[in-house]
């Protein structure tokens, strides 16, 4: 009776998370426009119902056994579902970034520069840049938040003893008029992109335009290390030139990429909840060293706060030089 009890409901688990799953995925991945996703959706989920209510009151396995066949060749529809770099890409997506090495010097290709005065208004600039890695100083977290509670945007800004800096920010490569939930990242609905920009592009446009919570912790990295990081943004966008991919929400997020990366210098990083809950990313960098350990985690966070610095800058002065320095007591 027990282990007829048990099967019954690991039954009811597997075709209800089963059901929840297709019903999902034909919502954000089945042709057509919203109606259709939304009819295929529900019909899956009335299929899954029907399933198991026929299969628990009749006390027979074929009901199930047919869902689980037409669950199969659901799968097999999801497995066609490929990446694509043909789309009506947003303006701030539209192009690729790439790069290419000469000994240490890196040129890169479709550097984002754009002057933001909304998320609809704005001057595009894509540039072409190149770098010095035997000149590379330094190499900074930056932590946004837009208000969800456990997760903020990262973004790795690298230094150049001449004062200048490159962003590169993990994101989804969204379509034109396409906004991101963490649900979407789930299920296919966006490709991954890899952005080089200026700071007073990529973190001015969090702070200033959208009203998010930036953060900047300076990383306690040697020179090899921040050499071997960067080139592997490179690396891992032109890949993603040759070959998209699709941004997964856990799996391929805009840290758990990094700490791909990182991982390649240092294979014994471990792994930690905090790289999926990137709120607390920074107590998870300060246990490993990766922060300047003379101060508490608690200051840095408090002198990290670069938002109303960002905000406070002037047109035509030096954004990068601005949110690093301190305002005065």
């Amino acid at each position: 009776m027990l282990l007829r009890w048990m099967l019954g409901a690991l039954i009811v688990l597997v075709v209800v998370l089963s059901g929840g799953w297709g019903a999902l995925a034909l919502w954000y991945q089945f042709p057509g426009n919203a109606v259709a996703r939304g009819v295929a959706g529900v019909l899956w989920a009335l299929v899954a119902l029907v399933a198991l209510v026929w299969t628990l009151s009749r006390g027979t396995g074929l009901p199930v056994a047919v869902y689980a066949l037409a669950f199969l060749l659901l799968l097999a529809w999801w497995s066609t579902i490929a990446p694509s770099s043909q789309r009506d890409w947003a303006d701030d997506v539209a192009k690729l970034l790439t790069g290419s090495v000469d000994g240490n010097r890196v040129t890169l290709y479709n550097v984002r520069h754009f002057n933001w005065r909304s998320d609809d208004d704005y001057d595009a600039r894509w540039e072409t840049r190149t770098y010095d890695l035997d000149h590379l100083a330094s190499a900074d977290l930056i932590l946004s938040s837009w208000g969800v509670p456990g997760i903020v945007h990262a973004l790795l800004s690298f230094g150049f003893d001449d004062g200048s800096h490159v962003v590169f920010s993990v994101e989804i490569r969204k379509k034109k008029n396409q906004s991101f939930t963490p649900l979407g990242g789930f299920f296919k609905d966006y490709e991954r992109a890899i952005v080089a920009a200026d700071e007073d592009d990529v973190i001015r446009v969090r702070t200033n335009v959208r009203g998010e919570t930036d953060h900047l912790y300076r990383l306690q990295m040697n020179k090899p290390a921040m050499h071997a990081l960067f080139l592997s943004y490179v690396k891992e966008a032109n890949e993603l030139a040759v070959q998209p991919a699709f941004y997964n929400t856990v799996t391929s997020n805009c840290v758990t990429i990094v700490y791909g990366m990182a991982k390649q210098i240092d294979p014994g990083l471990p792994y930690d909840y905090r790289l999926l809950l990137t709120a607390y990313l920074p107590g998870y960098l300060y246990g490993v060293g990766a922060l300047d350990k003379r101060y508490p985690l608690q200051v840095l966070t408090e002198q990290g706060d670069i938002t109303a610095r960002a905000r406070a800058v002037r047109p035509g002065e030096d954004f990068s030089t601005a949110i690093r320095t301190p305002p005065e007591p």
